[in-house]
Parts: C-alpha cells; sequence; structure tokens
C-alpha cells in the first residue's frame, strides 16, 4: 500500500511536468537549442510525452521498474539541460534554477528506489 502510494506521488510531476512540456514547449525549446539538440521542439515535446508516459505507467504500477528507468532517462538530460544554474548570473534565477536542480536530484533519488526495489 506504501509502495503504491508512494509511486503515485512521485508520479505526479512526471505526468503534470511532461504534459506542460509537450503541449506548451516554451522557453524550453531555446534551452534544447543552445545544448545543441538537433530539432529542438520535437525533442521537448517527445521528453514531455515520454514523461507522461512514464509517469502514468508509475502512477498505475505498470512496470514500474521499466517506467523509473524511462523517467531517469528523461530527468537527467532534462536537468543538465534545462537547469544549469552554473550558467547563471548570481542572483535569483541562478537560485531558481539550483533550487530546480536539487529537486530533480531528489526526484531521481527516489526513482533509483522505485528502480532498485526488490519485486513481491
Amino acid at each position: 500500500m506504501v509502495r503504491s502510494l508512494s509511486q503515485v506521488l512521485l508520479a505526479g510531476i512526471f505526468i503534470k511536468g511532461g504534459a506542460d512540456a509537450f503541449l506548451e514547449p516554451g522557453g524550453r525549446v531555446e534551452k534544447a537549442a543552445a545544448a545543441g539538440l538537433p530539432n529542438p521542439k520535437v525533442a521537448v515535446e517527445l521528453n514531455g510525452a515520454a514523461m507522461v508516459a512514464g509517469g502514468t505507467m508509475l502512477a498505475l504500477g505498470i512496470m514500474p521498474r521499466l517506467a523509473a528507468a524511462g523517467l531517469i532517462a528523461c530527468l537527467v538530460p532534462t536537468t543538465i539541460v534545462g537547469h544549469a544554474f552554473w550558467k547563471e548570473e548570481p542572483g535569483p534565477a541562478r537560485e531558481t534554477q539550483k533550487s530546480q536542480f536539487f529537486k530533480n536530484l531528489g526526484l531521481l533519488g527516489g526513482l533509483l528506489l522505485v528502480l532498485t526495489q526488490k519485486e513481491d
């Protein structure tokens, strides 16, 4: 019961954030382009769709380890490209990006726990 609840709670941010990225790529496209990704709008949309799919699988308990692995594959580049606080000038923008970066590290930790948990 606790495992199922924790997976639902962890999944929510991926479903919401992925949907936002897919439906409204916005400034994410410029960050992806600056990182040298080819076809950055499509890359952002695909990453968002993958997050929605992985988050939904995780929330529903469908192959949670596979879902966690897929979300990790999405989260690592998203964190590095989207929250590169070290590229920001000191100030509020840098602090915001730093907070988002470390939030994503926490999410990565949760996904690693799901990925490494023993099957029932």
